[in-house]
């Protein structure tokens, strides 16, 4: 079986395009996070994007902050690629996997879309110390995830409502099977646990401000 990286790479060409059909309600969730940078109290001069992808939300982050340094980081040669195309010398790009040591801080934000699902629950609480370490006082973590039913009939339902969703979108079944195929990369976890892991990380503030099922922006404020 292919790694995740490898698996995304397959897709890079057209990822953004199908992010559209497979993500509901896209622009009010990435909005959401970009808008969720407000939280911090401190400038927002450095901001690294972990497993940044194609450079959909770090796009956005750099229109809400022109003067900010974006770093890039994700572990899909093909992936970071596309986002230098698309955000050329507007960013540093750093090819690696976000399991291991992240990049020297002190960052003002951290930020992240539908990535960190990928790495199991004990990879989840390293990280979070990880972040929670890099941040300066008054710094920002930002999570635009997707988020396990607290329940597994919950969780089913969740799962049931994104495919008919994403059918309502325009996503063709054989775009939808190649997905689910994708999926089995995924380590969900619930909300509350993963609020609960970043206030074990040392975030005094960690909060929900947007959810639609299993689309999520998780915000942790470092104090």
């Amino acid at each position: 079986m292919a790694t995740a990286p490898e698996a995304f790479d397959a897709h890079a060409a057209d990822y953004d395009a199908l992010r559209r059909r497979l993500v509901p309600s896209l622009d009010a969730f990435y909005d959401a996070a970009v808008k969720a940078l407000s939280l911090a109290t401190r400038p927002l001069r450095r901001v690294l994007d972990v497993g940044a992808g194609t450079g959909l939300l770090a796009e956005r982050v750099a229109g809400a902050l022109p003067a900010a340094e974006l770093t890039l980081l994700d572990g899909s040669p093909a992936m970071l690629a596309t986002a230098r195309a698309r955000l050329g010398a507007r960013a540093a790009y750093v090819q690696q996997d976000f399991a291991d040591e992240l990049p020297a801080g002190p960052w003002d934000a951290i930020v992240s879309a539908l990535a960190i699902h990928h790495v199991d629950d004990a990879g989840k609480r390293r990280l979070f110390a990880q972040i929670h370490e890099r941040l300066a006082p008054g710094g920002v973590f930002v999570n635009a995830e997707q988020v396990a039913g607290p329940t597994p009939e919950l969780d089913e339902h969740y799962r049931a409502w994104h495919k008919a969703h994403c059918a309502q979108l325009g996503t063709t079944q054989v775009e939808w099977a190649a997905a689910e195929q994708r999926m089995g990369y995924d380590r969900l976890a619930t909300l509350e646990a993963q609020l609960g892991w970043l206030r074990d990380a040392g975030f005094a503030q960690a909060d929900c401000l947007y959810k639609q099922y299993a689309f999520a922006v998780i915000v942790a404020a470092a104090a």
